[in-house]
């Protein structure tokens, strides 16, 4: 749905189903329910998630075009995809291996590039498509900084190769796209600062000194290339985590003229932990509940003095809820984003509502997408029908913007 300058819609990665058969099955009964009270009157764009089985599926003639007949029939389009998860997404534990196989790899290249492929095809005329993948690797993968930092130019050099590709397509075809990077905790990539920090560091200047000559490109033509074609995916719930301050790591990027793609909604479980002994035992039983074992549920933890600590996954910080130092929790769980107070838990609905106002008065993208794809593994008192959900975030998400 267009809002404004903006569209807005939600990520299937809600949807199960790992197959292009069984994932468009779930979209196909879903979908036209959510459309037609969210957007009955105009059309309404598609976040698409597709595996990488489902993206050779798709890639098959007759199953795209029998796709985009659906898509015109719906008054749907796709507008942006998400590339993050490589394979299975639902009903296995995936944990750190969402990032696998990372971008050290031929296979998530030849994945990303097939994703593009999909989304020039079903692009509307005239719109530009984005597709948000991992941000490089997943940092505990590599034990030393000299490993790390390997992992980072093997990674960013197979990130300037889509690069290229996506300037040719825009060459040939006229359509704009670009790969938008999202930092997630414990991410190669974790924070803004990292984020603008290998951008200008490590990615332009490996790019300058390759596709400058591929593409036959000055420097500032590179630089050009890349800033239309390589963004940020601002995932509120991870910036949120870290308790990073939006309005300055989004006036950064702007003033370093460095796009967002797009901008995730997503919710974060968060606690205030600076209370008596009694009601904290609660509070971490409270976050107990929702200790499941599907994802990764990294906890980012404030202390009195301001510093952070990172705990890998929920039951280690659990194992430290004694420490009488730390004053807050925030754990990666994505929950509702309407729901603002969660019993002895709250979400952080108020970055959400700060960045939304942002967007409201000065654009940063024209993607917005709702990404809150744990209803499955939500404790039952939040549980509701997944088509109820949606549309209840999505009208939630305009009544901020309108």
């Amino acid at each position: 749905m267009k809002l404004n300058s903006a569209h807005l819609s939600y990520c299937t990665n809600i949807h199960a189903g790992e197959s292009w058969k069984d994932h468009f099955e779930s979209l196909d009964l879903n979908f036209p329910v959510i459309k037609k009270e969210f957007s009955p009157n105009q059309a309404m764009g598609i976040g698409l998630r597709l595996s990488n089985s489902a993206s050779i599926d798709l890639l098959d003639s007759e199953a795209l075009k029998s796709f985009k007949s659906w898509l015109n029939q719906q008054q749907a389009y796709v507008f942006t995809m998400n590339g993050f998860p490589y394979g299975d997404f639902h009903h296995v534990v995936v944990k750190d291996q969402v990032h696998a196989p990372d971008w050290t790899s031929k296979e998530r290249v030849d994945y990303t590039l097939r994703l593009f492929q999909i989304l020039a095809e079903l692009l509307p005329e005239g719109m530009e498509g984005g597709i948000s993948t991992s941000p490089l690797s997943y940092r505990h993968w590599f034990s030393t900084d000299d490993l790390t930092q390997k992992a980072k130019e093997k990674a960013t050099k197979h990130i300037i190769e889509v690069a290229g590709e996506l300037y040719k397509i825009k060459s040939e075809r006229g359509i704009s796209m670009h790969l938008d990077i999202e930092p997630e905790p414990d991410g190669l990539l974790e924070t803004g600062g990292e984020f603008i920090d290998w951008y200008e560091n490590i990615l332009l200047p490996m790019a300058r000194s390759t596709l400058a000559k591929s593409l036959n490109l000055s420097d500032l033509g590179v630089e050009n290339c890349m800033k239309e074609h390589i963004c940020l995916c601002y995932d509120i719930c991870h910036f949120a985590i870290g308790y990073e301050n939006h309005g300055d790591v989004l006036t950064e990027l702007h003033e370093k003229g460095i796009k967002t793609g797009k901008i995730q909604i997503s919710a974060a479980l968060k606690a205030d932990l600076a209370v008596e002994h009694d009601l904290k035992t609660d509070i971490f039983e409270a976050f107990s509940s929702y200790n499941e074992k599907t994802y990764l549920h990294q906890v980012v933890a404030r202390k009195a003095d301001e510093a952070l600590i990172r705990y890998r996954d929920l039951p280690d910080a659990i194992q430290d809820a004694d420490n009488k130092e730390v004053v807050e929790w925030r754990a990666h769980f994505h929950v509702p984003i309407f729901a603002k107070d969660l019993g002895l838990l709250q979400s952080t609905q108020d970055d959400i509502i700060e960045v939304l106002k942002i967007q409201k008065n000065n654009p940063l993208s024209t993607h917005l997408e709702v990404e809150t794809y744990t209803w499955e593994v939500l404790p039952k008192a939040l549980k509701i029908p997944i088509s109820s959900s949606i549309i209840r975030e999505l009208n939630w998400v305009k009544e901020q913007l309108i």
